[in-house]
C-alpha cells in the first residue's frame, strides 16, 4: 500500500519530469485510467485516494473461494478493454461468460424473457403482437428531441408498450431513476453518441449484424472484476497514494496546490474523478459557481445482496417490472459466468427507507424476493449498501449546461461523460491527452 507522504511535495518543488504535473483527486477506474495515461505521456502526474484500496466502486470479494461481485458483474471486451488487458498482461486471467442466454422481466408474476434475439423477440409473452409491431416502426421516428427524456424518447420510437416493459428498465434499471425523470441529453443520449446512432437505432443494428460486426464477448477475471483496477493501480503505484484524502485545492497563481492529508502538492493541472458532491466541496474555495452546480446533481443508493442459491435457471438475471418490490434486479452468476450457486440481486435503489434498515433486514427482503420470483429458497451471503452510489442522471442533470470549470480543472467522471467500465476507460484516455494538450498551450 503506498503512504502518501512517499509521492508528496513542499510546495513550489520543481518536477524531474518532461510533461506538465498533474493531480489526480481519486483513484476509482476514471482515475486509475487517467493516471496510467498521464504515466505513459510523460507528464508528472500524482494521484490521491482517500480509500485504502483502488478501484472505487469495483470490489470483488473471495467467500470459501467463490468471487462475488460488489459492484460491476461482468464487462464487455471491447477494443479500449482487450487492449489494456493485454498491456497489462491479464489476458491468461480471463474468464468467458456465455452470450447465448436470455434476461427476463418479472412482469404480471412471471419471468418473461426480453426480446434482446430473434426468437425471444417472436416467441416472448412480455410484449403482445401488437406491441412486437410497433416497434418496427421506429425507423419512421424522428431522432431525439430538445428536453425530451428517456421514457417520451423510447415511447415515441418504439410505442409505449415496450418504453414499459422493456426498454425502459433495461436501460434506467440501476440508475434506479424513472426513465421519465431522465432527460435523453445527459444520460441514453451518451449511449447513442458513442455508437454512432443518429437516426434509427433499428437500422443501424441491422447494418452492423449485416456487416458482421459482433458485440464484444462477455468476460471477467477468475479473481473478479478487481483484478483490472489491481493492475493497473500495481502498475502506478510509486505514483497513487492511498489512504490519503484530499481536504482542498487552492489557487497558486496559474498552478493549484493540492491540500491532502499528507501535504501540500503543487501542480499545473487537476483532474477531479471523485462523486459531483465531493468535486464541490473540494472547487468551493476557487470556484463556487461551479461547486454549486456540481452540488445539484442527484445520486441514487443501492443495495447489492449476494445470495447463494440451487435455483438452475438459465439466463443473464432479471429486471422487476412489476410494483410492490424492493428489488430492482437480479444477476445471474451462476448461468452467465459459471459462478457456482452465486446470485446478485440489487435492491432499494434511491429509496432511503429501504437502505438505512439493518443490513440482516435488506438481505432478508431481497432473499424472500428472490424465492418469490424464482420458486428457489435463497441464503444470503453479503449485504452491502454503496453510497453516494449510481448517478440519477435525472432532471437534476440540466443543471450541467451551466458547468463552466477554471482553466486547468478537468472532470473525468460518470456524471459528466459515459458511464460503465469501458466508458470510464476511454474517458480516461481522452481526459489525459486534453490536459497534456491544454498545458502544452499554456507553456
Amino acid at each position: 500500500m503506498q503512504n502518501g507522504d512517499d509521492i508528496t511535495d513542499e510546495v513550489g518543488t520543481q518536477s524531474a519530469h518532461s510533461g506538465p504535473t498533474v493531480g489526480v483527486v481519486g483513484a476509482g477506474l476514471s482515475g486509475l485510467s487517467a493516471t496510467h495515461s498521464l504515466a505513459s505521456m510523460e507528464a508528472d502526474v500524482r494521484t490521491f485516494e482517500a480509500a485504502g484500496r483502488p478501484g472505487g466502486v469495483v470490489r470483488s470479494t473471495t467467500i470459501d473461494d467463490t468471487v462475488l461481485e460488489h459492484g460491476p458483474q461482468r464487462l464487455r471486451l471491447s477494443a479500449p478493454l482487450k487492449s489494456l488487458v493485454e498491456e497489462l498482461d491479464l489476458t491468461e486471467e480471463l474468464r468467458f461468460g456465455h452470450e447465448d442466454q436470455p434476461l427476463y422481466a418479472f412482469y404480471k408474476g412471471s419471468l418473461r424473457p426480453m426480446p434482446l434475439s430473434i426468437r425471444h423477440a417472436i416467441t416472448t409473452d412480455l410484449l403482445s403482437w401488437r406491441g412486437k409491431a410497433r416497434i418496427l416502426a421506429e425507423p419512421l421516428t424522428e431522432s431525439a428531441r430538445p428536453d425530451e427524456t428517456v421514457h417520451e424518447y423510447l415511447a415515441r420510437k418504439f410505442g409505449t408498450e415496450a418504453a414499459t416493459r422493456f426498454m425502459g428498465p433495461l436501460y434506467s434499471g440501476l440508475y434506479g431513476t424513472d426513465p421519465d425523470e431522465m432527460y435523453v441529453e445527459y444520460s441514453l443520449g451518451r449511449a447513442l453518441d458513442h455508437m454512432g446512432i443518429e437516426g434509427s437505432i433499428l437500422l443501424t443494428v441491422a447494418k452492423r449484424l449485416l456487416e458482421g460486426i459482433d458485440t464484444p464477448p462477455i468476460v471477467t477475471f477468475e479473481r473478479g472484476v478487481k483484478t483490472l483496477p489491481d493492475a493497473m493501480y500495481d502498475a502506478n503505484a510509486d505514483r497513487i497514494a492511498l489512504d490519503t484524502a484530499v481536504t482542498g485545492i487552492e489557487q497558486d497563481g496559474e498552478r493549484f496546490r493540492i491540500v491532502s492529508e499528507a501535504g501540500t502538492h503543487t501542480v499545473d493541472s487537476v483532474v477531479l474523478t471523485t462523486p459531483a458532491p465531493t468535486a464541490a466541496d473540494l472547487l468551493a474555495g476557487i470556484d463556487e459557481p461551479a461547486a454549486d452546480v456540481l452540488a445539484r446533481f442527484n445520486y441514487n443508493p443501492i443495495g447489492v445482496v449476494h445470495l447463494e442459491s440451487d435455483f438452475d435457471g438459465e439466463g443473464h438475471g432479471f429486471h422487476v417490472i412489476d410494483d410492490g418490490y424492493v428489488t430492482n434486479g437480479s444477476t445471474w452468476n451462476h448461468s452467465m459466468l459459471d459462478r457456482d450457486g452465486i446470485y446478485t440481486s440489487y435492491v432499494g435503489s434511491g429509496d432511503e427507507t429501504v437502505l438505512d434498515a439493518p443490513d440482516a433486514e435488506i438481505g432478508r427482503r431481497a432473499a424472500a424476493e428472490f424465492e418469490e420470483i424464482t420458486g428457489t429458497s435463497a441464503e444470503v451471503l453479503s449485504v452491502n449498501v454503496i453510497r453516494p452510489g449510481m448517478p440519477a442522471y435525472d432532471r437534476s442533470w440540466s443543471a450541467l449546461d451551466n458547468l463552466s470549470l477554471p482553466d486547468g480543472i478537468t472532470i473525468c467522471s460518470s456524471y459528466t461523460s459515459r458511464a460503465g467500465v469501458i466508458g470510464r476507460i476511454v474517458d480516461g484516455r481522452r481526459t489525459a491527452k486534453q490536459v497534456v494538450s491544454k498545458s502544452a498551450g499554456r507553456h
